[in-house]
């Protein structure tokens, strides 16, 4: 099984380092495993929205990977950021 083109042990490690590259561009301050969660979910949920858009993805692969999971990530952060408020 893979997700975008990635197996599930490079999409935990491309994940966290999506969710830690989101962590520092929206300069919130959150644990290891968030950062995990939220790259992996973040590249998911955007996954899901372009799907629904009928928007290509950025395509397959690790680059790909950590590219969507950061710009979710991202949107992420900012959904929390509005609903704490």
């Amino acid at each position: 099984m893979d997700v975008n083109g990635v197996g599930w042990i490079a999409a935990i490690i491309i994940g966290g380092l999506a969710g830690w590259l989101a962590e520092m561009f929206m300069k919130s301050n959150m644990g290891i495993l968030m950062n995990i969660v939220l790259g992996i979910v973040g590249a998911i949920v955007l996954n899901a929205i372009l799907q629904a858009l009928n928007i290509g993805a950025f395509g397959t692969g690790w680059i790909a990977y950590l590219i969507t999971g950061f710009v979710g990530a991202c949107l992420l952060i900012l959904a929390g950021r509005m609903v704490r408020r």
